[in-house]
């Protein structure tokens, strides 16, 4: 009795000593442990987590038991671990970073330190750009041509259009058309269209690693879904099997799409209505606001 009444007593004492920030500090890296078993669960990244928990146990073995050599050879390796990490997790750590930045609270905190609102001319020129994928991709469609065409948003995909040809040209039907002719050097590659003109053409984009995508869809559509994973563009497909018209945006595909109601749907992913930058000046205004004084 005596012993579990000092036991107890311990337990109280530390509770005592335990303070909001020792709190806080306990949940944040609960919360960062969890987040890591979750990220790597059902990856490749899980089997090499179990060797470090393995080489841990014997790390602790040879200490109980005074395998001198056993145990140096462990420390140093543990010494280094960090780098190790780095390098053995190193998509696993990109993929959180992104999905991080991608995160609500990463556009909602951090945005406005990399968002600038567009200018008339950056809008109508979007809009232009619109019509013509929306008009080409009909043209598609019906002659059954594959495509993938890639609008750029806020996350630069620099890298990925260095996989291909920069072309940074005024869109058109007539060159997109050429671009996605089948004979055409550039046509298996993804088009990416930046700020409403063609920036880069032939680009290689990641493959989606989601396992519960439908099976029945093919490369294009795959790699449509991957770079909407890891990115907030907006991707355009036409299927060269069915003709049908898609569109890919975070990690989720919507198909059947007619001429209008692409339009519709890519003008209100790429335009933002509610903010426009306005020259020579600081601040932005708002044309919803300014649609309600003229009424």
């Amino acid at each position: 009795m005596q012993i579990l009444n000092e036991l107890f007593n311990n337990i109280i004492a530390v509770f005592r000593t335990i303070q909001i920030k020792d709190i806080i500090d306990i949940l944040a890296v609960t919360f960062i442990i969890f987040s890591l078993f979750k990220l790597v669960r059902e990856t490749r990244a899980e089997q090499l987590l179990k060797g470090v928990v393995f080489l841990l146990v014997v790390y602790l073995l040879s200490t109980m038991f005074g395998l001198t050599m056993m145990t140096n050879i462990l420390r140093l390796l543990f010494e280094f671990s960090v780098l190790f990490i780095a390098i053995i997790f190193q998509p696993e750590i990109r993929k959180a970073l992104e999905r991080i930045g991608q995160s609500n609270f990463g556009h909602r905190y951090f945005s406005f330190l990399f968002r600038k609102g567009k200018t008339d001319e950056e809008i109508k020129a979007i809009k232009r750009s619109i019509v013509c994928v929306a008009d080409v991709c009909t043209v598609f469609s019906s002659s059954k041509t594959g495509a993938l065409i890639v609008f750029e948003r806020d996350v630069k995909l620099s890298d990925i259009a260095d996989t291909g040809t920069l072309l940074d040209s005024e869109p058109s039907v007539a060159l997109l058309g050429n671009i996605f002719f089948n004979k055409a050097p550039l046509h298996d590659g993804a088009t990416i269209i930046r700020n409403g003109k063609i920036y880069a053409a032939g680009c290689i984009l990641p493959l989606t690693d989601n396992k519960r995508v439908d099976i029945n869809l093919g490369t294009r559509h795959r790699a449509a879904l991957g770079i909407s994973e890891v990115s907030d563009a907006v991707v355009v497909i036409v299927s060269e099997e069915t003709g049908n018209i898609s569109v890919a945006i975070n990690g989720k595909l919507r198909r059947d799409f007619s001429r209008e109601t692409l339009i519709a749907h890519l003008e209100n992913d790429l335009v933002d209505d509610t903010k426009v930058y306005v020259k020579n000046s600081s601040r932005f205004s708002s044309k919803r606001k300014e649609n309600k004084d003229e009424e």
